[in-house]
């Protein structure tokens, strides 16, 4: 599949497909409110919305619409949560997305960070779009700063998914001037 990082690694993360068998892992996800707060969705329950959410993930695999991958601590072998490219439909335009979902214990360690960054590198590296972006809700403090702390602008402000969200992107040529003046 085109866009999945599957075995690909970072300093602490491995990347690899997703698999049934994280469900119940992935379930403390659904089941902690603050996974919520920053999206205005109809809630059902925990198991439903993690059923769908692995629904959602293997359609995309199967349509070749980007997909997460599951994200793996090796320190300790332990998911710890999903980060991808997606393709999305922003305000009638194709975009791909660097997504990224962490479990509540999985936060706050850079992770995201981390994940969002060999993202973006594999994704400009394989020439898969001039620019890529993340789509956040504009109260979410906590994904805003991975963005940022990524190089990546503020756009626009739109609604997605009736959500107030902003749109964060970094075009190719940004990503070289960075990566040149790291070396």
């Amino acid at each position: 599949m085109k866009y999945l990082l599957d075995k690909e690694e970072t300093e602490r993360l491995h990347f690899r497909k997703i698999e049934r068998s994280d469900f119940t892992a992935w379930l403390g996800f659904f089941k902690d409110p603050s996974s919520f707060q920053h999206w205005v969705t109809e809630k059902k329950s925990p198991e439903v919305e993690c059923e769908n959410w692995y629904t959602k993930q293997f359609n995309r695999y199967e349509n070749e619409l980007g997909g997460m991958n599951a994200l793996v601590e090796k320190a300790s072998g332990k998911l710890v949560g999903h980060s991808g490219l997606l393709i999305q439909q922003v305000d009638g335009i194709g975009e791909l997305e660097i997504a990224y979902s962490l479990l509540p214990e999985g936060r706050n360690k850079g992770y995201a960070t981390e994940a969002a960054r060999k993202i973006m590198d594999v994704s400009f590296q394989n020439n898969n779009a001039p620019s890529l972006i993340s789509i956040i809700s504009n109260t979410n403090v906590p994904s805003i700063n991975v963005a940022t702390k990524n190089s990546m602008q503020a756009e626009r402000q739109t609604i997605y998914h009736q959500n107030h969200v902003t749109i964060f992107r970094i075009t190719i040529s940004e990503w070289k001037r960075i990566v040149k003046s790291n070396v």
